[in-house]
């Protein structure tokens, strides 16, 4: 964000790309939702991870929706950034500091990446020799846990919808020990010192929390008015609302969530743990809420953080189109679970 402020020529407005940038943040593909596997698993469900291949589909369609999103209203002239003119009606060209925007504060040089060791040699043949190892125990894993021929006599629809499930499980559980093993095991083979550059990189995190925190305060503050202004209860109890989520058959019980989930995460994570408590961990209930808990985000959070740190006030279309990925994420989520646990 602070190289793409640098390329803005209008200091405090988000462009276009900072919009895309940010889109693609709050709807990130989501590798392994570790959060709502941890609530689930301590709440004794018997395969927390099943939700993996889920919110991996559903943060798929949401990035895909959010960027499409933000591309479509980048061109609303609602959201067109303001033209900047000098008192004689000509365009300004003076630098933008005479209009009170502070300019950005000049950061300590990173330390470049060090080059990658070519794959050559052993390093070739461990890779290659892992690469096989993981694919035939995959193979293997995928014809133990989906392939049951017992199930071609119970028509195609049946065996298709149980081989989907069983797929999505087993995904599921290969993905949480490859995602692991795979990074710091790669890095290893190209000759990356993994501790030393995560030192390098959390440097970096003093001063920008330095420059996020006046942002972020006055955004937890506007939230914390909400709520207790009962803004949040009047939407989440009102009748209207709910009228309208059950004529759509979206669940009633997921609402308070999905409407807590764009403001604040502590908020969402005491919600998903009284669904996962009330309804149970392996329930329908439990699973739909932990995926839409791992394929959305906290938007208007990333959006203070992220434009806090370089101190853009105009963020446009920004909230827009982080607002449509989350939508989409939810979205996908039910349907997706919907399908799985239909009878």
């Amino acid at each position: 964000m602070g190289d793409l402020e640098k390329l803005n020529p209008h200091p405090g407005t988000a462009t276009n790309a900072m919009c895309t940038f940010l889109a693609i943040n709050t709807s990130s593909v989501q590798l392994l939702p570790t959060t709502a596997i941890a609530i689930l698993a301590a709440n004794g469900a018997k395969d927390p991870t099943a939700i993996v291949v889920p919110a991996l589909l559903a943060t798929t369609c949401a990035c895909v929706a959010g960027v499409c999103a933000a591309k479509v209203l980048e061109k609303l002239p609602v959201f067109a950034p303001p033209e900047r003119t000098s008192r004689t009606g000509a365009p300004a060209v003076e630098p933008l500091e005479k209009e009170g925007v502070a300019p950005m504060v000049d950061e300590p040089a990173v330390a470049q990446a060090p080059p990658l060791a070519p794959l050559t040699g052993r390093r070739m043949q461990i890779w290659v020799f892992s690469v096989a190892l993981l694919g035939l125990g995959a193979i293997a894993y995928f014809h133990r846990a989906v392939f049951v021929p017992e199930l071609i006599a119970y028509g195609f629809w049946a065996v298709a919808r149980e081989y989907f499930l069983r797929t999505v499980t087993a995904l599921s559980m290969l993905a949480v020990p490859c995602v692991l093993a795979f990074f710091p095991f790669y890095a290893a083979l190209r000759g990356i010192k993994i501790y030393e550059q995560f030192v390098e990189g959390a440097k970096e995190g003093f001063p920008v929390a330095l420059r996020v925190i006046p942002f972020l305060v006055a955004m937890l503050v506007a939230i914390g008015m909400f709520r207790g202004s009962g803004g949040m209860e009047l939407l989440v109890h009102s009748p209207a609302a709910r009228f309208v989520f059950e004529g759509i058959g979206f669940p009633p019980d997921l609402l308070p969530m999905v409407l807590m989930r764009p403001l604040s995460g502590s908020g969402t994570q005491g919600l998903f743990v009284d669904l996962v408590t009330h309804f149970g961990p392996d329930s329908l209930m439990a699973r739909t809420a932990g995926t839409i808990y791992g394929s959305t985000e906290t938007t208007f959070y990333v959006i203070a953080v992220y434009f806090g740190s370089v101190a853009v006030r105009r963020t446009r279309h920004a909230i827009a189109a982080g607002l449509v990925a989350d939508l989409t994420g939810v979205v996908v989520s039910v349907l997706i679970w919907r399908v799985m646990f239909r009878p």
